[in-house]
C-alpha cells in the first residue's frame, strides 16, 4: 500500500505553531512514502519564510518530497526580483527543480509550474508543459497510480472561484486523460474537495479525478474549512484509490480524518491508446 500526504497553501509567516506540530506528528504517524507540497509554501516569499518551511520539512523523517512553487512563493513587491530572478527564494530553500517528477515501483508523481511571473494570482498552463506531462505519462507502468500536481485548480465546485481556474485546464484535462493521468492535485483556494472530471462533460477518454488541498497550516483558512490535508492510500493491484481528508481538530491539537473518497481508476485500453494519441 503506498500512501501520499498532500500538503498546500502552508503559508509560511501565517502558520499557526499548534496545527504545525500537529501536522508535523501527523506525518511521523503516517510514514508516507511521498509527501507533495502543492504551493503558496510562503505568504510573502521572503527569505525568512522560506527557511522556516524549510526547517519544517527537515524536522520530518527522511520522506521524500515533491514540491513546486505557487504564486505566493514569487516576490510581490520587489517588482525587480519578481521579473529578473522570481524563483531565488524558492530554488534556495527547496532546489533548481521547478517541475521534479517522482516515481516508485506504484506511483508516477508530476508538478507542473503553473505560476508566471506575469501573472498576479492566476496559474497558466502551456501546450509544451501539457505534451510533456502527456509524453511522461505514457510510459507510466501499467499498475502505478499516476498524479500530476499544480497550484491552481483545474475544477472548482463554486462559481464565484471559476476566476481561480487554471488557464489552460480544458486542453490540459483531455490530454492529461488521454494519456493516462488518474488525479490532478492542487491547492491555491484553500478549498479541499474531488471532482470527478470525466462527469462534467468536457468529453474525456477516460475517468480523471480532480483532487484539491485545503490550507494545511495558514490562519488563513476560507469557506468555513478548517487547516486540512489530503492523505492517498493507493495499492499496486487495486483499480481504485482512496482520498482521505483529515482537518485539525482544536479540541485534540490533532488531525482527523473527516471524509473518505473511493476513486475508481480506468485502465481500459489505455497503454495502446497512449501509444497512438501522439
Amino acid at each position: 500500500m503506498s500512501l501520499i500526504i498532500q500538503i498546500s497553501d502552508t503559508h509560511f509567516g501565517t502558520e499557526q505553531l499548534p496545527v504545525l506540530q500537529a501536522l508535523r506528528d501527523c506525518i511521523r504517524e503516517q510514514a508516507p512514502q511521498l509527501l507533495v507540497l502543492s504551493g503558496d509554501i510562503t505568504q510573502r516569499a521572503r527569505r525568512s519564510q522560506f527557511a522556516a518551511a524549510r526547517a519544517f520539512i527537515d524536522s520530518l523523517p527522511a520522506i521524500p518530497l515533491l514540491a513546486l512553487p505557487g504564486n505566493h512563493d514569487i516576490p510581490l513587491f520587489n517588482v525587480a526580483a519578481r521579473m529578473l530572478a522570481p524563483y531565488a527564494g524558492y530554488r534556495a530553500a527547496f532546489g533548481n527543480a521547478l517541475e521534479p517528477e517522482f516515481e516508485s515501483t506504484d506511483l508516477l508523481a508530476l508538478a507542473v509550474n503553473t505560476t508566471r511571473p506575469y501573472r498576479h494570482a492566476d496559474g497558466e498552463v502551456s501546450k509544451q508543459q501539457i505534451e510533456r506531462v502527456a509524453r511522461r505519462l505514457a510510459l507510466a507502468k501499467p499498475r502505478q497510480l499516476r498524479l500530476v500536481v499544480t497550484h491552481q485548480p483545474i475544477c472548482v465546485t463554486r462559481p464565484e472561484d471559476h476566476k481561480n481556474l487554471l488557464h489552460g485546464h480544458l486542453p490540459a484535462m483531455r490530454r492529461w486523460a488521454e494519456a493516462g493521468a488518474d488525479c490532478v492535485l492542487g491547492g491555491h483556494i484553500h478549498l479541499p474537495y474531488v471532482c470527478a472530471l470525466h462527469e462534467a462533460g468536457h468529453g474525456l477518454a477516460r475517468r480523471i479525478w480532480a483532487v484539491q488541498a485545503g490550507t494545511a497550516l495558514s490562519s488563513r483558512v476560507r469557506h468555513g474549512a478548517p487547516n486540512s490535508i489530503n492523505l492517498i492510500r493507493h495499492a499496486r493491484n487495486d483499480m481504485t484509490c482512496t482520498v482521505e481528508r483529515w482537518d485539525f481538530d482544536s479540541a485534540t491539537q490533532r488531525f482527523v480524518p473527516v471524509t473518505q473518497h473511493r476513486l475508481d481508476l480506468d485502465r481500459g485500453n489505455m497503454p495502446q491508446q497512449v501509444a497512438t494519441s501522439e
